[in-house]
Formats: structure tokens, C-alpha cells, sequence
């Protein structure tokens, strides 16, 4: 019988909290990673007002400083800690991965230069369009539309970038690439990049509408991954038949893989925590594990420095976390955490290599307090323990901690 009969696992996608001891070896233009701390900045520069998160210790978690706006609680309602990744990388599939099991000692491809023009030929001879070869190099996904957005209108090109994370990104305006071409263009660029040396996490594709100088992203965008190459806790939990929600991008992280139930991707953070109350509410979901990504505050406000917008995304979701609380079930666990760093103060537009925090509430808990510093991973130990299934490649759980 599991101790917590559902577990709820929100990701706040990029919300680090403080340098990781090899933030070092991890660079942003150039500068080492290792004084980012993506909560700690938001909280000294801007302000921080999160009373729920800090209800439940997020001003807790041990730091060489304190969370300046986010006061410790002495008497938390829940259990609080921060987490260190293992694997090599700071990006959205690493962190993801290895929070569900795995160990990824060798990083995917990057291209800081661009894609060669292997790929770029590849693509065209498939699509039948040309691509901007100016645009193909790490780049702003708002800037890049804005900066070639008019000639797409003209031309027809294809608009192909990437960033620091391992990923090729299509963006495409929708009057001009349908959705259905755009999809398919992916999906070959997909095909084409599964194997050294241009082993790619991901293949985004980016559409967006509107005219020049009024160009806005869409929520159609979708993300094309690798198959995880080992299994995680998700396919643990499939295989023995419990019920495994994904809400927001992570099916496209996991690429379905040990997920059986998809809530669909998320227009912003409010529509997503909207699908995870509608999942928690559902008649259906009596046992089982839902697993959501919330990626705002990475997309819109960490990879664009903004700071002030940043903080104003941790406080709307602080403003609805009564909302996840109430429409848990007694025996029900509520984990909060991240999968990497954005500090939107920092060098450059990259993730930082960053603890992630960790908050966990039940109705059911009758103690609080701290659990001691672990691995992104001890959260899929602590969770295949609770359903009685195997753990992956690595994890230690806590669950005996959770009282």
C-alpha cells in the first residue's frame, strides 16, 4: 500500500536557487556560472513576495545567504531542502531526466557556431525552402523573428537557430508555414539529428503571427525529443499500471515515454496549473503520479533577463498555489521543485548551473522541517519507493523523511 496514494510533481522551470558547487566548469558568455542564483538575485534586486511558498519553508533551505525577502518560517508546513544535479549539462532535458532517474554522462551537441550546412541542405531539399543562413547561429527567439520575421513574409525561408541548450529551433509564421508544414519540416530535422555529432535534445518548432514589429509567439509551438535511452521512473510506474499524468511540455520531454495520460501543452503557467487542478479533480485519477511543467519563467522572463517580469511570474504562481493545496486529497503529495537555473540578472542568456529547490506538503503530514541535501534524482527514488516499483539508474529516497 503506497504511503501517499498520489504525488503531484510541479516543475518551475529555471527557478535555481543558488550556485551548484561546479557552477564553475559552466559558462555564460564566457563567465563562469559560479555566482548565479537565479532566487537569490530576483529576491535582492527586485523583491520577492511568495508568503505561500514560504509557508511551506522555501526561506528554510539552507544558503550561504538568505533569501532576502523570503523570511524562514519556524514553523513550516511542510518539508523543504535544495538538490544538486549529477549529470553532465544545465539544460531542460538533462534536468528533467535525471529528476526522473537517469545519469547523463555525456551532454548533448551544441552549436554555438550553428548548425553545419550538412543539416541546413538536408532541410531545404526536404521542405523545398530555402534557409536564412544570417539567422542561423544561438539567438533570442523573439529577437530572431523580429530581425527576420519581414523577409519570411517575403520569401518563404525557413527561420532556423538555436541557443546554448542542445536544440534546433524552426520559427515560422503561420500565414506563411501552415502549422501541419512547419510540424512535418520538424519532424525530418528531428530524423536527421538522432546521432553524434549532431545529437540534439530537442527540435522546437516556433510559430508565430502577427506583422512586422508586432510579431508575437504562439502557443502551437512543439517540442520534438530523443526517446529517454534508458528507463525512468515514469516507465517504471506505466508498467505496473498506475496512472502517470503529464501536463505542459513534459510528454515532448519524455517523448511519451511511460506517460499514459496527457493533459496537452499549456498556453501559459495559469493554463497549466488549470490542467493540473482539472487532472487532481478528475474522477478518474484515483492513484497514481502527475508530473507538470510550468515553463514561463524560463521562456518569457529568464532567457530574456527580465527580472521584474520573472519575479512578477513567481508571485502569480504563489497566488495560486492555495488552489493546487485545496484540491488535494488527504493522502495526497504535493512536490514542488525546478530542473535548472536562468538567473535573469546574470551574463548572457543561458540556463545556469544552479541548485534546485525542494518543497514537499501533504494534508496528511504531521511534521515539517528540513531534509537533508540531495540529488535531483533521490525524487524519482522517493517516489518509485512510495508505489513500490523499481527505481532507475540512480536516486536515494527520502520518503521515510516525509512524516
Amino acid at each position: 500500500m503506497s504511503k501517499f496514494n498520489r504525488m503531484h510533481l510541479v516543475v518551475l522551470d529555471s527557478v535555481g536557487i543558488g550556485a551548484a558547487p561546479d557552477a564553475n566548469d559552466f559558462v555564460n558568455a564566457g563567465v563562469p556560472d559560479g555566482a548565479s542564483d537565479t532566487l537569490g538575485h530576483i529576491s535582492k534586486s527586485v523583491g520577492l513576495n511568495v508568503p505561500n511558498m514560504a509557508k511551506l519553508g522555501l526561506g528554510n533551505i539552507p544558503r550561504e545567504t538568505p533569501l532576502k525577502t523570503v523570511p524562514a518560517e519556524s514553523n513550516p508546513t511542510g518539508y523543504a531542502t535544495k538538490l544538486q544535479e549529477v549529470s553532465l549539462g544545465k539544460d531542460t532535458m538533462t534536468g528533467h531526466w535525471e529528476i526522473m532517474g537517469l545519469n547523463i554522462t555525456e551532454p548533448f551537441d551544441t552549436f554555438w557556431n550553428g548548425f553545419p550546412e550538412e543539416i541546413l541542405t538536408k532541410i531545404e531539399e526536404f521542405s523545398g525552402r530555402k534557409v536564412i543562413r544570417e539567422a542561423n547561429k544561438p539567438y533570442s527567439g523573439t529577437a530572431v523573428i523580429e530581425d527576420f520575421g519581414p523577409r519570411q513574409m517575403e520569401t518563404g525561408e525557413l527561420i532556423i537557430y538555436t541557443s546554448a541548450d542542445p536544440v534546433l529551433q524552426i520559427a515560422a509564421h503561420e500565414d506563411v508555414i501552415p502549422l501541419a508544414e512547419l510540424y512535418r519540416i520538424c519532424e525530418y530535422a528531428r530524423s536527421i539529428t538522432l546521432e553524434r555529432p549532431a545529437l540534439l535534445g530537442r527540435i522546437i518548432a516556433r510559430p508565430y503571427v502577427g506583422e512586422p514589429g508586432n510579431f508575437t509567439r504562439t502557443s502551437n509551438r512543439r517540442d520534438l525529443a530523443v526517446s529517454p535511452f534508458a528507463p525512468t521512473v515514469l516507465d517504471k510506474l506505466n508498467e505496473a499500471g498506475i496512472d502517470t499524468y503529464a501536463v505542459g511540455k513534459i510528454n515532448d520531454i519524455f517523448n511519451g515515454a511511460g506517460i499514459n495520460h496527457d493533459m496537452g501543452h499549456n498556453k501559459s503557467n495559469s493554463h497549466g496549473i488549470d490542467n493540473l487542478i482539472k487532472a487532481m479533480t478528475s474522477e478518474d485519477f484515483k492513484h497514481g503520479f502527475s508530473f507538470t511543467n510550468l515553463v514561463d519563467f524560463d521562456a518569457l522572463y529568464g532567457h530574456r533577463r527580465d527580472p521584474h517580469g520573472y519575479r512578477d511570474c513567481l508571485h502569480e504562481f504563489d497566488q495560486r498555489l492555495p488552489e493546487i493545496i485545496a484540491a488535494m486529497r488527504e493522502d495526497d503529495l504535493l512536490m514542488i521543485t525546478a530542473d535548472h537555473g536562468n538567473d535573469p540578472t546574470y551574463a548572457g542568456t543561458d540556463h545556469t548551473r544552479e541548485y534546485i529547490p525542494f518543497l514537499a506538503y501533504s494534508p496528511s503530514f504531521k511534521g515539517n522541517g528540513l531534509i537533508p541535501v540531495g540529488h535531483f534524482s533521490d525524487i524519482s527514488a522517493t517516489i518509485a519507493e512510495n508505489f513500490g516499483v523499481d527505481k532507475a539508474m540512480i536516486g536515494e529516497s527520502f520518503l521515510d523523511k516525509l512524516v
